[in-house]
């Protein structure tokens, strides 16, 4: 099944946005200049980034054309983490970490229905960065566009705390952004949501009803400005003739943000953002969608003009989200100071304490190799001069130092690990090399050891019996590890199996079984997975 498009990029000169979750940062390495340069936007919010303070590195923190500013765990090393990525055209006014401005100014109020305690706790996973732009509408109005980018907990079905969690970064979330609508100007919240929305949103919502009643969607259904219940939905997905715009949603006005994908294209079916990449899901289009761009409602109206996913870019298990607006982006004249480009290990200051500190070792034995030097030339300048000899400890001490507590200098240089190996009988040496490949790895083959020199001739003849060519002992391998069975063909496809594991703990973990090789999709797509299972072997 091909995957759905979307409409095609909108042409315009306008401010453009971009939301990915990229599964881990660092690994793009010298290709993430590139790669951003791709996304072909102004302001680039990237979630799921894995990195922490300590494991930033440069070509990730300081990329040519982009200012940077990033958001860590505090926690837990390599996890969660978001950053947005700003051309030089769309440097904002102000950038701060978090949701609720505890993290920027510890001594703030907190919001009302959190404590301190519990707004740190939120805060701590670095799931939130917000940063401030003016920008031009196409009315010459200079306004705050403020942008929250954001990478919402998972619910983990198996950890209530989790759950519980994930409801207060939605709550948090909601207060921040009505606070920040409130002072004025509009407010852009985008991300990974970690929530498909509604049916339409999902490859298998399952029972409609349990579907719509779980707590992440009533959430969201306030959240947004969008039909809500499930006979509204029926009647958008019956009129193909419905129109872009808000006009379909009056009845359920409650939400101060919108859908901006869902506004352009209320019933494209198929168009999703996230796929099971160990299923290979992703081919056969058989996923969700939870990345969105949230924009207030008065935005929507005035300054939207479109908004499409990007299946097209790989290289993650989501796929970019990408907004356009008609308005243009006044940058700051500095960056403000949460930039990544003031750190101080960017900024060209010395801040790492091991800069400082010289290896006595290292430098010893360089000395001690130096006076070996010296001495034997000297001796050779001056024959009449007594040569000094080196034992073999003092060798080892200027040519090889200790390695750790433990470790042992190495004065052999020369060994190799043959050397170490000797036949306890040195008369039968020839047959040893004679028989070398088959004296050390077939149990059959007759031993020499301690044989007489008179035998050898008949003891050669036996080992080319047993294994007169390489062949042979290719043969005696395969017959000795026979290895796994060849797999059982599928029902539906007739084509090999895959073998798998099961890694989930419980009472089948570690249990091979096997199934199609088909990708993941849905059951009315010939080129998905069909239902075959087997266990590779039973248990009484």
């Amino acid at each position: 099944m091909a995957m759905a498009m979307v409409v095609g990029e909108t042409e315009g000169s306008g401010l453009r946005l971009v939301s990915w979750n990229v599964n881990g940062i660092r690994a793009r390495g010298k290709r993430l200049q590139s790669l951003l340069q791709r996304l072909g936007a102004e302001i680039i919010c990237l979630q799921e980034t894995r990195v922490t303070r300590e494991l930033l590195d440069e070509p990730t923190a300081i990329v040519d054309g982009f200012n940077s500013y990033f958001s860590y765990s505090r926690h837990r090393r390599g996890y969660s983490g978001v950053a947005t990525f700003c051309t030089d055209n769309a440097v904002p006014f102000a950038a701060e970490e978090g949701l609720s401005g505890i993290l920027a100014n510890p001594a703030s109020n907190a919001l009302e229905g959190f404590s301190d305690k519990e707004l740190k706790e939120l805060d701590s996973e670095g799931r939130a960065l917000i940063t401030k732009h003016r920008v031009r509408t196409c009315e010459e109005k200079e306004r705050m566009l403020t942008v929250i980018n954001v990478y919402c907990p998972r619910a983990d079905p198996e950890m209530e705390d989790r759950h519980h969690y994930k409801l207060r970064f939605y709550q948090l979330l909601e207060a921040r952004a009505q606070a920040l609508l409130q002072d004025g100007g509009n407010v852009i919240v985008l991300g990974d949501l970690n929530t498909a929305h509604r049916p339409i949103d999902h490859c298998q919502p399952g029972d409609l009803n349990q579907f719509s009643e779980y707590p992440d969607r009533v959430w969201m259904d306030r959240f947004l400005f969008c039909a809500s219940d499930q006979s509204q939905l029926d009647e958008i997905n019956q009129n193909s003739d419905s129109q872009p715009g808000l006009d379909m949603r009056e009845k359920s006005g409650n939400g101060l943000f919108v859908d901006a994908f869902r506004f352009f294209h209320p019933t494209e079916k198929e168009a999703y953002t996230c796929w099971r990449t160990s299923t290979g899901a992703r081919k056969t289009n058989y996923g969700t969608r939870i990345d969105y761009i949230f924009v207030n409602k008065s935005l929507a109206e005035t300054e939207l003009e479109n908004c499409i996913l990007m299946p097209e870019i790989e290289g993650s298990d989501h796929c970019p989200v990408k907004v356009f607006l008609k308005s243009h982006c006044v940058p700051a004249t500095k960056c403000p100071p949460l930039c990544t480009k003031y750190m101080p290990e960017f900024a060209g200051q010395q801040q790492k304490l091991s800069k400082f500190l010289v290896n006595i070792q290292e430098n010893q034995s360089r000395l001690d190799f130096q006076n070996y030097a010296e001495t034997n030339q000297n001796s050779k300048l001056y024959p009449q001069t007594k040569k000094v000899k080196l034992d073999q400890k003092q060798m080892g001490k200027g040519l090889m130092r200790k390695k750790g507590k433990n470790g042992r200098g190495n004065s052999h240089l020369s060994r190799n690990l043959l050397q170490f190996f000797k036949p306890a009988d040195t008369n039968s040496a020839s047959e040893f090399k004679t028989c070398d490949d088959v004296g050390l790895f077939n149990k059959t083959a007759p031993t020499v050891t301690g044989q007489q020199q008179a035998d050898s001739k008949e003891i050669k003849q036996d080992i080319q019996i047993e294994n007169p060519q390489s062949s042979s002992q290719a043969a005696f391998w395969k017959s000795l590890l026979k290895g796994q069975p060849p797999p059982p063909n599928c029902s539906g496809h007739r084509e090999p199996c895959l073998l798998r594991v099961v890694r989930k703990p419980g009472p089948n973990q570690g249990r091979q079984f096997y199934i199609c090789p088909r990708p993941e999709g849905s059951v009315s797509n010939p080129e998905s997975r069909c239902n075959f299972f087997r266990w590779v072997n039973t248990r009484n």
